[in-house]
């Protein structure tokens, strides 16, 4: 495993970084692994020399942290980990246990480290923009928690690029921890965010970690119905289906590349977005311990610049997806 820089900061991480959506339980979603799957993955990626691990609160409400920490923290140092969560999206029926306001600023990040059983988050990330609180009240609390030693780093997930530069600015002005890293949604049959998030992020030295690389298993060649995941997944669908007829000229040629290097679709949809010049690492989500192969091995293809024009000429503009 290589391990990269994560934007500017001095942080290593694993070229690949393992998306924790899939570990909690199955109370959430039917398609959520329970304590011991969970933990043969975890122990799988750490054997494979991954150490980066993105989670959220709200993934199974709270047990997907408990299951990475519980996992992880046995099975490796805690300063070789990179652990990865994030904040906004309702942890209870509470109306202020939710968003981004100062108050749940500081109980989320508390609750995150009680159920992970940590001193601190490496990386804590807003889930999603909050347009209900003013951007300095999250900003100033983020910058508490950075400077009470809870966090060590700030990133951001999908959001408008005016958005993310606006907050970046009012961190530089006031001399709060900025924002190191952005989580966009980007693959091959969603690339919208290489209109201005993507730029922004390479001019500014910010870390990109995509999420859905593989496009909720459609790059892999999968039907929805193969799994329990694609019968039950309602936000798949909001994300791909109104766009699907548009699709599936990038999937045919995405199907041919894969034939012309004898590899299975998921590693070249892998290896495209891996390969992007302002990519850190994917997110990769794991529910069956051979899946990995297809991640791992991706990080050895290079594509040829005809690879790359196949892969990339009938992509169609589409409305911005996974902002809500």
């Amino acid at each position: 495993m290589d391990y990269v820089n994560l934007g500017s900061t001095g942080l290593k991480v694993s070229r690949l970084a393992l998306g924790c959506m899939t570990f909690g339980s199955s109370d959430w979603a039917p398609w959520v692994l329970g304590e011991q799957e969970s933990a043969k993955i975890l122990r799988q990626a750490v054997d494979l020399g991954i150490n980066f691990f993105d989670t959220a609160d709200m993934y199974s409400l709270g047990k997907s942290e408990e299951v990475v920490g519980k996992v992880l923290f046995d099975l490796v140092p805690r300063h070789k980990l990179v652990i990865a969560t994030k904040l906004f999206h309702p942890m209870s029926g509470d109306v202020n246990d939710r968003s981004l306001s100062r108050k749940h600023v500081f109980d989320a990040v508390d609750g995150s480290l009680k159920r992970l059983g940590a001193d601190y988050i490496d990386l804590y990330q807003l889930h999603r923009f909050d347009y209900g609180t003013p951007l300095e009240e999250t900003l100033d609390a983020l910058n508490d928690v950075v400077r009470a030693g809870k966090v060590r780093y700030l990133g951001a997930s999908s959001m408008h690029a005016w958005q993310f530069m606006k907050a970046i600015g009012l961190q530089r002005q006031r001399g709060w921890a900025q924002f190191v890293s952005m989580q966009p949604h980007y693959n091959l049959i969603y690339r919208e965010e290489e209109r201005e998030m993507l730029p922004l992020c390479l001019s500014e030295g910010i870390g990109v970690v995509p999420w859905s690389p593989l496009a909720r298993g459609r790059l892999a060649g999968r039907a929805d119905g193969d799994t329990t995941r694609g019968q039950t997944d309602n936000t798949a669908r909001a994300l791909y289906d109104r766009s699907k007829a548009a699709d599936d000229a990038v999937i045919a040629a995405l199907k041919a590349v894969a034939e012309r290097h004898g590899r299975p679709m998921a590693q070249i949809a892998y290896a495209w977005v891996a390969g992007r010049p302002v990519v850190t690492a994917p997110i990769v989500g794991i529910s069956k311990p051979s899946q990995f192969e297809d991640a791992i091995k991706a990080l050895e293809i290079e594509l040829t610049a005809e690879d790359l024009e196949d892969l990339e000429r009938n992509y169609l503009p589409k409305p911005i997806a996974g902002h809500v």
